[in-house]
């Protein structure tokens, strides 16, 4: 919205700022954040009269948190809120990736809510079914992969590029909006899967958005794109706002949600987030890298899928507890551990999908 500010502006004066992405992408930072640190403690207050007991604890988790029965979730409204206050304000909103992503967050963090409302509700671990989820999340992701082929020059639509391999885009027709939608579904779960401890999830979401930001903001520049190699998508730029924003918030999330939390992002923030890093991975082409950054919330959702699987078949399991993290709780690593060591593995993990922006 402020974009337009720069209409009043005779090209050297404040106003022009406007004009960039990077400029305006530190405002969406220090918006969402400001807008965390103000509506926080009222957010947390509303949440926690209204829904008395809290989040519902597993019975079959960790001992460690029954300690935690009370707290109260939905805590991703504050995330969300910060992000689309951020986005709005500061993104050009003549740009069809901005609503893109919007669009994707809103949803699915509607999912979200939807679940986590019945939870607390009935006050047990069965919210929507499984079965709903991957419905109405397989329909949105549906849209969306149509939708951000469309907004692609035409030579790139329904096109796979590989990292490490320039100009190599593999065509894969029709079939490309079902694997879309499994990227955009897949990390959604994913990210859901590993929002079990107290700050896990947040800043491995954090790291990924900004890593695929600046993958948005170089693929959206020729002149970058002409010197490392990579597809030019015209307008992607404008994403690095949308993700500066998922920083912005998320820190001033974290401020609440650091280890002892006072709320839980539940599947309103978590469902939200791994949606938008799905589509920001679809809407650059950077679907492979995504698995490469993102590679902490792989690890977690293979964890479940080994576990269900072999458990189906020899009755006998592979990990103590899965999620993966539960597991190391499991064998005695403390919280604060598990969770500075997961973030470690997140920063590592996205160097190397930085790398391949090079590496061609």
């Amino acid at each position: 919205m402020l974009y337009w500010l720069t209409a009043l502006s005779d090209g050297g004066d404040f106003f022009n700022l406007f004009r960039y992405i990077t400029f305006r992408a530190g405002g969406a930072f220090l918006t969402a954040l400001l807008f965390g640190f103000v509506f926080g403690r009222p957010l947390i207050n509303v949440l926690r009269k209204r829904q008395g007991k809290g989040q519902p604890i597993r019975e079959d988790g960790p001992e460690g948190h029954f300690e935690k029965a009370g707290t109260p979730t939905m805590g991703g409204l504050l995330i969300v809120g910060a992000l689309v206050t951020s986005t709005l304000l500061w993104a050009r909103l003549d740009n069809g990736f901005v609503w893109l992503v919007l669009f994707v967050t809103l949803t699915y963090g509607l999912i979200g809510f939807a679940d986590d409302y019945a939870k607390v509700s009935k006050q047990n671990t069965d919210g929507v079914s499984g079965k709903m989820r991957l419905l109405l999340g397989f329909i949105i992701a549906g849209i969306a992969a149509w939708w951000g082929t469309s907004l692609q020059p035409e030579a790139m639509q329904l096109r796979l590029a590989l990292p490490f391999f320039k100009d190599v885009l593999w065509n894969l027709g029709f079939f490309f909006v079902p694997f879309a939608m499994i990227v955009i579904v897949g990390a959604a779960n994913a990210v859901n899967l590993t929002d079990g401890l107290d700050g896990l999830a947040i800043m491995p979401v954090m790291i990924a958005a900004g890593t695929l930001g600046i993958i948005a903001y170089a693929v959206g520049r020729v002149d970058f794109t002409q010197y490392l190699d990579l597809h030019y998508v015209p307008g992607t730029g404008e994403i690095l706002i949308f993700t500066a924003g998922i920083a912005g918030g998320g820190l001033g999330f974290l401020w609440y949600n650091a280890p002892p939390a006072a709320v839980f992002m539940g599947d309103t923030g978590s469902l939200a987030l791994g949606g938008a890093l799905g589509a920001i991975a679809v809407a650059t082409k950077h679907e492979l890298v995504l698995g490469i950054v993102g590679g902490l919330f792989v690890l977690e959702a293979l964890s479940v899928i080994i576990q269900v699987l072999y458990f189906k078949r020899t009755g006998k399991r592979v990990f103590l507890m899965a999620p993966i993290h539960h597991h190391y709780e499991k064998k005695g690593w403390s919280e604060p551990q598990i969770v500075i060591r997961f973030w470690i593995i997140s920063l590592i993990l996205a160097m190397i999908g930085l790398a391949t922006l090079k590496i061609r």
